[in-house]
Formats: structure tokens, C-alpha cells, sequence
């Protein structure tokens, strides 16, 4: 009987999208089994402390979720489609922020259940969640793509923190109500919230859009090198 491992792939034989899962994944059980503790926490007495706490740690989660994919972004994410390098290097981006993206939201839901706030609460902490983390995944890969590592880890831990700190100063300023529910202002979202959101959303769409560009045409670069002579 042959041994099994002789069917196995290597790794360097996958393509980067299943090398994105298999790193994605075992953070995303964590995340979950993590949620569990939470079952624990009592968040009735000061639900803004537990809020922003919360928040805080899913935006690091995905600052690091980010961080461990973000080499894996590169060509070959769709060999055989015709697309120009450009397309192809867009695509592989796009598909990296919805993986981050995706893996905070369900983390995101267990977490948020498991501390039992106010369905509405919870709404907002998961599309609170799920706009900072586009936004950090976005510009944890421009930043990668055209300066390197430690300019995209910068550049997440900055753009996390900022909207972070937007959210909780609404929370601050607005309240909950007394079941822990979320009290929507529509003036207050507009003068505290909104203008931080779009700002950050344009950022991380410029740093995204430079680091593709600059990263396509570095790979074309290379390609046009002509070869040495023998």
C-alpha cells in the first residue's frame, strides 16, 4: 500500500487561495472557541467598556488575520482566466479583504452573542466590525504591496485606531439605552461617526489602489527583464 503522503500536495504545489484558507481557517476556530469564555462576561453594568473592549480585540484580530495573508496576495490567484496582471493582482486584493472580512464578521457574531448584548447592540458591533476590518485589510495589502511590512502594519494599527476611536466617541457622547440597546442618532452618526468612515474608507481605497498598481507594474518589470546572455 503506497504511502498516503506520496498523493499529498507540497505546499508550494497550491495555489495561493488554499494557502489563504489553510491560514485562515485555524484563526477563524480560534476566534470561535475563544467567543466561548465570553458566555462568562457580564456586561450589563458598563456595556461601553465591554463594547469597545470587544471591538478593539476583533479590530486586532484582524489586523493580524491581515498581516498573516497578505504575502499570499500575489499572481497566480487565477491562472487560465486571460486577465492582464493588473486585473489579476486587483482580483487577488479584493478576494484577500473579503477572506479577512468574512472571518471577523463570524467571529464578530459568536463573540457579540456569547457576551448576550441587545440584538441591536449586536448589529451595530458587526457592522462596526466589518468596516474597520475592509478598511484595515485594504490597507494592510496597499500598504505591502508598494512599501513593505512594517509600513502595512503601521498603516492597519493606525487606520483600526482612528475608527475605533470614532465609534466609542459616539457610544460615549450618545449612550445605550436601558436594556443595553443601541440609541441611533442620526445627527450624532453624522458629526461623529460618518465623516471618520468615509475619510478612512477613501484612504484605504487610495492605499489599496497605489499598492496594486505599483506591485503590477514591479511584477512587469520583471518579466521585461531580458534574459542574460549565455
Amino acid at each position: 500500500m503506497k504511502d498516503t503522503r506520496e498523493n499529498a500536495r507540497s505546499e508550494s504545489d497550491m495555489a495561493p487561495i488554499e494557502k489563504a484558507i489553510l491560514v485562515t481557517v485555524p484563526w477563524l476556530v480560534g476566534g470561535l472557541l475563544v467567543s466561548l469564555p465570553l458566555l462568562l462576561v457580564d456586561i450589563r453594568s458598563d456595556p461601553l467598556r465591554g463594547f469597545i473592549v470587544q471591538l478593539s480585540g476583533l479590530v486586532l484580530f484582524g489586523i493580524v488575520l491581515s498581516q498573516m495573508v497578505v504575502s499570499l496576495g500575489s499572481s497566480g490567484w487565477f491562472n487560465g482566466s486571460g486577465w492582464g496582471n493588473i486585473t489579476e493582482t486587483v482580483a487577488s486584493g479584493v478576494a484577500l479583504v473579503v477572506l479577512v472580512t468574512g472571518t471577523v464578521g463570524l467571529v464578530t457574531l459568536a463573540s457579540s452573542a456569547a457576551m448576550r448584548f441587545d440584538p441591536s447592540t449586536q448589529f451595530l458591533q458587526l457592522i462596526s466590525a466589518l468596516d474597520i476590518a475592509w478598511v484595515v485589510a485594504a490597507v494592510t495589502i496597499g500598504a505591502y504591496r508598494a512599501w513593505g511590512r512594517g509600513p502595512a502594519v503601521v498603516g492597519g494599527l493606525a487606520i483600526g485606531l482612528v475608527c475605533v476611536w470614532s465609534i466609542g466617541r459616539y457610544l460615549h457622547n450618545v449612550g445605550f439605552g436601558p436594556n443595553g440597546e443601541w440609541v441611533v442618532s442620526s445627527s450624532d452618526l453624522m458629526r461623529l461617526v460618518l465623516p471618520y468612515d468615509v475619510a478612512a474608507a477613501l484612504v484605504a481605497t487610495a492605499v489599496f489602489t497605489f499598492g496594486v498598481v505599483a506591485s503590477a507594474q514591479g511584477a512587469a518589470h520583471v518579466i521585461e527583464q531580458p534574459s542574460p546572455q549565455s
